[in-house]
């Protein structure tokens, strides 16, 4: 007769098989998704420290030749309309912030992607012409950063790249938050002199101190995500918590149809982006100037501004203040067209206080809300995350190097030995975030059925010593 061999004979109380069932995820789904949060991780570094570099690769188009009086607007505008080969007006023009920098004029162009413009660089006071190139999002950067942000997003490969930040993103607060758990309930265990225990340890200390900084990253990069980001928008607004922004479109109780027809062409305010009418149809370049006029006189008194022209018959002129530092300037006037009245105007003390906390939870995700600091600081938060992960592999080698792998050391073996409630109740936690978190949902199944069969080959070979 055959002698079985046996596992060490796991814990069989409630707490205990649940509190290993948590070690065994945080392991294994650090394990499985460890990639694609240390591709997030290592590219964000570059992102958030390369704003001094664009900076010094595009300093001739940013940066204005003298510092005398600016001229008109509207020069500026038709001088880079030339440049541009252009007869449309700009879909936006920023204004030089200070006497060192140029202005942007922006066309619309059908050939770039989503959110991307084409800029011409205006010396404001000479009218030379600095610079042409394309200008990514409502924070304009220029081709390099776009290049890395596009890599952090979706690894260059549009729609179906962005799955893997999203997957980074969903997993990352679920592993930071257990593994939190972890070293609060063994950290006085974290003793021993060995290879093995001095990498646990030291993952087990940073991961605690780091784990505000994962939270940050894990919930503004949801934000952004395709799938959860559009489940977070619909919450905000269904609570009353979106993010104010004027309207364009003129009121004509007596053209209610003619408001309808064009209400598809009215952008978020978020990307600042707007179809641009042909020069004199529905504005003109001396338009531009009035505006700006105008929402100075409203009260906006940043020095970055953004103004779109009408984008088409019964629309109004928007003016934004886009200064992203702190404190934020965000304010926005909407301006008849006719007589540059104010018609609707938005104040971002006014803002309801989650609007607000996730206006700063982009701008310190990206970088710019408190500058160099704010900078410095997610490098310092996702370098932790770097080596976290890198002891994690450390630590999983160091423990399968001459080992074999036994049933205990499954999820779905400690899973059956939980009581019928805690299997429901976990079962109904995880589709509910399933479903508010679809990509961690889908590959949270993925997970469950790799360590099935895991589980069940392990049963196989065991019972057939």
């Amino acid at each position: 007769m055959l002698s079985k061999k046996t596992d060490p004979a796991p814990p069989r109380r409630s707490g205990n098989v649940l509190f290993a069932l948590l070690m065994r995820m945080h392991f294994y789904v650090g394990l499985l998704v460890g990639p694609f949060i240390l591709v997030a991780a290592l590219s964000g570094i570059v992102y958030v420290l390369t704003p001094s570099v664009e900076s010094w690769l595009y300093r001739d188009a940013l940066t204005a030749s003298t510092q005398n009086a600016p001229q008109p607007l509207a020069r500026q505008i038709e001088t880079a309309q030339l440049a541009a080969g252009q007869t449309m007006l700009p879909a936006v023009v920023r204004p030089a912030p200070d006497a060192d920098s140029t202005t942007r004029v922006m066309f619309a162009d059908p050939t770039l992607g989503p959110s991307e413009h084409r800029a011409i660089f205006i010396d404001p006071a000479t009218l030379e012409v600095k610079g042409d190139m394309t200008v990514y999002g409502t924070s304009g950067i220029l081709p390099f950063r776009t290049a890395i942000d596009q890599f952090h997003r979706s690894l260059l490969l549009g729609d179906v790249g962005r799955l893997y930040s999203e997957l980074a993103a969903s997993w990352l607060w679920i592993i930071a938050l257990l593994g939190l758990v972890l070293w609060v309930a063994r950290r006085k265990a974290l003793h021993g002199a060995s290879p093995r225990m001095a990498t646990r340890r030291r993952h087990a200390t940073v991961g605690a101190f780091a784990v505000v900084g994962l939270l940050f990253f894990s919930a503004t990069g949801l934000t952004w995500s395709q799938w959860a980001g559009g489940n977070i928008g619909e919450l905000r607004q269904a609570w009353g918590w979106g993010t104010p922004s004027v309207s364009t479109v003129l009121e004509a109780p007596d053209d209610a149809a003619s408001h309808n027809s064009h209400a598809h062409h009215d952008i978020h305010a978020d990307h600042g982006m707007s179809s641009a009418p042909q020069a004199g149809e529905y504005a003109s370049p001396a338009g531009f100037d009035q505006a700006l006029e105008a929402a100075r006189n409203a009260g906006l008194l940043a020095d970055r501004m953004q103004i779109e022209a009408p984008a088409g018959e019964g629309r109004a002129w928007r003016v934004s203040e886009i200064d992203r530092h702190w404190p934020t300037q965000v304010d926005q006037v909407a301006l008849d067209p006719h007589g540059m009245q104010v018609l609707e105007q938005t104040d971002f003390t006014t803002f309801p206080l989650a609007a607000k906390l996730t206006r700063w939870g982009v701008d310190l995700h990206m970088g710019v809300l408190f500058g160099l600091i704010n900078q410095l600081v997610l490098a310092l938060f996702a370098a932790a995350l770097v080596f976290l992960i890198v002891w994690g592999y450390r630590m999983w080698w160091q423990r399968i190097k001459g080992t074999t792998v036994n049933q205990a050391q499954t999820m779905t073996a400690l899973f059956i030995m939980l009581p019928l409630s805690a299997q429901l109740g976990l079962i109904a936690i995880m589709v509910c975030l399933g479903v508010a978190l679809p990509v961690l949902g889908g590959s949270l199944l993925i997970i469950a059925v790799i360590d099935a069969i895991r589980w069940a080959v392990s049963k196989k070979k065991t019972q057939k010593v």
